[in-house]
């Protein structure tokens, strides 16, 4: 039993009135932090951001942040359609080859203390001028240089004037320009800072720079001076802070997930896919309450691709290629290895979410046919005992194995090779795999963007053309679409092209993605596009 004296009383009673007052400001500081945190949004990614430079926007997690960030003359809703951005309005030559746009004269860039007294000013067609041609320099080796392959010249007619002279008519120019790397920059700035710009980004975007802990966090704050309004006249964006942390692991990032530590989770990792989903691609009961998912069709075809530039090899025989075509159950891939996620790719290259996907007739599970077509090749080559060598990363590895399994099945030995991801890049832009596991997300929402990869003017390390498919009347076809100003036929022209690919096999289509994301309950406004581009300037957290 522990006895107070008189004068310990005292002494707790006289530090009584501190001790409540500490209590009261812990107290209100929790408060604070808690009626604030419906105003910061939080996700994760798995690797670091490499650079907030919009030059440098090539991969998923560099766009999400720069898009942020940056504006450019136009984006695209979640429709897939291009609207104004800084350009109001816009038209287009009789020829389609001028592109003239008109700025808006109240767009403003975050502030920097290098724009003087006001510490801002106004973007100007000049700014435009100076953005595309710095994508252009060679010093500066921006990944986005190729989408100005087709662009004769550009140039600021007056400060709200900016006009595109084309080479030759390119119908998905202007979904061109809603890529990242066409954002506008002040020259100032990226002159005062160099490389550091990376670092150091000064956009015009929803949201300004405000930390980097290069693998730790990313925060971004509410600009302010922002130049877009909601329907109602509301200033954009409603939330105050972008907060993002660079979890590596899938799992961890998960369960912070589950515990409401982050807002939102755009991946379905088989560590966990099993846990929140059931067979049929909804979520479990326990989380119905607390998340919810979104999903929708992805412009991503994933595939295996057959180099066919090696005769020698054996998979590249036109037989053997459409014997494994045939060979494996695409629907029942999907909903065992994918808890029911994507649609299997039993039509052509061209993806679910694009126009004209589901016109022609794919390949299907046809096992006795498969079977008839690998003795078919026997009895043409005399090789009784055909082998092929498949390469994949480990994160596609089961369904790698399974295609294995079932290549088995038509007397066809196969295996499996698991390298790194960079490593199968590297093997497979060099032409060294015979089969390789790929992936062709769409940069713009144009079915040319997938054909591209079969036009024989691509050929790797050049081009995407990582198979080596030449066809005399595909590339016919190829060019006269380029120039081809009518959709319909255009739409018409890729039918054609797609059906080609699939007489010929020079891949194996596995299945058309789908973008599906869950979000805490609490979070809404969050659309969904089949780009999968992170819009967050109308999200609110209630």
């Amino acid at each position: 039993m522990i006895k107070l004296s008189l004068r310990h009383f005292h002494l707790i009673f006289k530090q009584l009135p501190f001790l409540v007052i500490i209590l009261i400001v812990v107290s209100c500081q929790q408060k604070q932090s808690e009626n604030r945190d419906h105003l910061v949004f939080r996700y994760n990614e798995h690797a670091n951001i490499t650079s907030l430079d919009p030059a440098f926007a090539k991969d998923q997690r560099n766009i999400w942040a720069v898009h942020q960030l940056f504006n450019g003359l136009v984006e695209m809703d979640n429709e897939l359609n291009v609207i104004p951005a800084i350009a109001k309005s816009w038209n287009v030559s009789e020829d389609a080859l001028t592109y003239t746009f008109t700025l808006r004269d109240d767009v403003q860039f975050h502030k920097h203390e290098l724009f003087g007294k006001d510490s801002t000013r106004i973007v100007t067609a000049h700014d435009f001028e100076y953005s595309f041609g710095r994508i252009l320099d060679d010093k500066l080796a921006s990944s986005g240089r190729w989408i100005f392959k087709s662009v004769q010249n550009f140039k600021a007619i007056d400060k709200t004037t900016f006009q595109i002279q084309l080479k030759q008519p390119f119908p998905a120019f202007l979904s061109l320009l809603t890529m990242k790397y066409c954002s506008v920059v002040p020259k100032e700035i990226v002159e005062h800072y160099g490389n550091d710009f990376r670092a150091n980004p000064i956009g015009t975007g929803p949201f300004q720079f405000k930390i980097w802990e290069e693998n730790t966090k990313l925060v971004l704050r509410r600009n302010p001076n922002y130049f877009e309004k909601d329907d109602k006249g509301n200033k954009l964006p409603y939330l105050e802070a972008v907060a993002i942390t660079f979890l590596p692991d899938k799992q961890s990032e998960f369960l912070q997930f589950v515990q409401g530590n982050i807002d939102f989770l755009n991946s379905l990792d088989p560590s966990y896919q099993d846990e929140i989903l059931n067979a049929a691609g909804q979520l479990r009961k326990k989380y119905t309450t607390d998340i919810n998912l979104i999903s929708g069709p992805y412009l991503n075809t994933e595939y295996l691709g057959i180099y066919i530039g090696d005769s020698s090899n054996v998979s590249s025989h036109h037989l053997l290629r459409k014997a494994m075509n045939y060979s494996f159950d695409r629907k029942k891939m999907i909903t065992y290895l994918r808890s029911g996620i994507g649609t299997p790719a039993i039509h052509g290259f061209i993806p679910k979410g694009l126009p004209g996907f589901d016109n022609i007739e794919g390949f299907t599970y046809q096992p006795e046919r498969a079977k008839e077509l690998v003795k078919n090749y026997i009895k043409e080559t005399g090789n009784s005992n055909p082998e092929v060598s498949i390469t994949t990363n480990g994160q596609y590895l089961n369904f790698c194995e399974y295609i294995q399994r079932e290549l088995e099945k038509i007397d066809i030995k196969a295996s499996v090779n698991v390298i790194p991801a960079s490593t199968l890049r590297e093997l497979r832009s060099k032409g060294e795999l015979p089969i390789f596991r790929a992936s062709w997300i769409a940069d713009y929402p144009d079915a040319e963007n997938y054909l591209s990869l079969f036009y024989s003017k691509n050929f790797t390390p050049n081009g995407p053309n990582y198979t080596h498919f030449k066809n005399a009347q595909f590339d016919t076809w190829y060019e006269t679409a380029l120039r081809e100003t009518n959709a319909l036929n255009r739409a018409k022209l890729y039918t054609k092209m797609d059906s080609l690919l699939i007489s010929e096999a020079p891949l194996i289509p596995l299945y058309y993605d789908q973008v599906v994301r869950f979000t805490q309950n609490n979070v809404q406004g969050l659309g969904i596009n089949a780009l999968n581009l992170l819009e967050l300037k109308r999200v609110r957290k209630e």
